[in-house]
């Protein structure tokens, strides 16, 4: 197989992608993808420090990348991101929605302010960004993808993350919904479903005891590299190799799904 066809098959010369969350762990291997695959990527995030780390390594690899500060429960921040690319003559085709908070809070101590800040920032900010991009990609009659980053705890409970898990199966839900919504359009919406891959927002929760029993239920018995997300990302992404695929939960998480006992 030439590389020529694989470049044609998952290329994505010439387009823009808007990685929301793009400072973070994941968000940042989701980025450096991307950008490998020939995308120019915006880096979204609120920490101007991590987000111009992550630019400056993705031009010395020999892509191109911007940071945009922004919120992500900001609809006014999503509005003037829009704004920036029309005059930059660009628009956004590939949109992923990042960014995540967590906490191992036992049930009966949830309050009410820590269900908000995590559904906030998971769900909302998912609600937010689909509403302001997805009328710019609709407008512009581009197409386009959009990739919500779930979980695994969306699909299946898994202890210690209840708020976290019901945000995360609300944003396949809505994934799904819109899917179905924007098909005809050619905007293909799809939810990308990471495994266990230690990042910020579950560092508190991957106790010794917990790595213990999340290696017994993997068949590959280690965590996921963050890297290891690219070819998902990159698949979801591509007008060509992913042009059939909307309003799917792609997993990726070393077997875990499969085992049971």
């Amino acid at each position: 197989m030439s590389s020529a066809y694989l470049h044609n098959l998952f290329g994505l010369d010439g387009l823009t992608s808007v990685v929301i969350g793009g400072t973070g762990v994941l968000g940042g291997a989701i980025a450096d993808a991307l950008a490998g695959a020939g995308s120019h990527v915006v880096v979204v995030g609120r920490n101007a420090e991590h987000g111009q780390h992550r630019v400056d390594a993705i031009q010395k690899a020999g892509g191109t990348a911007e940071f945009y500060a922004a919120d992500s429960t900001s609809a006014a921040d999503f509005e003037g991101m829009v704004g920036h690319l029309t005059k930059s003559g660009r628009r956004c085709d590939v949109l992923v929605n990042g960014a995540g908070v967590n906490s191992p809070t036992p049930f009966f101590d949830i309050t009410d302010e820590e269900w908000e800040r995590i559904f906030n920032v998971n769900l909302r900010s998912v609600r937010l960004a689909c509403q302001v991009f997805g009328r710019h990609m609709l407008a512009t009659k581009g197409g386009g993808s959009i990739i919500n980053v779930a979980s695994l705890s969306g699909i299946t409970p898994l202890s210690r993350v209840f708020t976290y898990a019901a945000s995360k199966a609300a944003v396949i839900n809505l994934t799904q919904n819109l899917a179905r919504e924007w098909a005809a359009q050619g905007i293909r919406v799809n939810a990308l479903s990471p495994g266990f891959f230690p990042a910020e927002q579950n560092r508190k929760v991957l106790t010794e005891e917990r790595k213990a029993n999340i290696m017994r239920h993997t068949p590959m018995a280690r965590y996921g590299e963050p890297q290891e997300l690219a070819g998902a990302v990159i698949l979801l992404a591509s007008p060509k190799a992913g042009s059939f695929l909307t309003g799917e939960n792609l997993v990726v998480d070393g077997g875990f799904m499969a085992m049971t006992i």
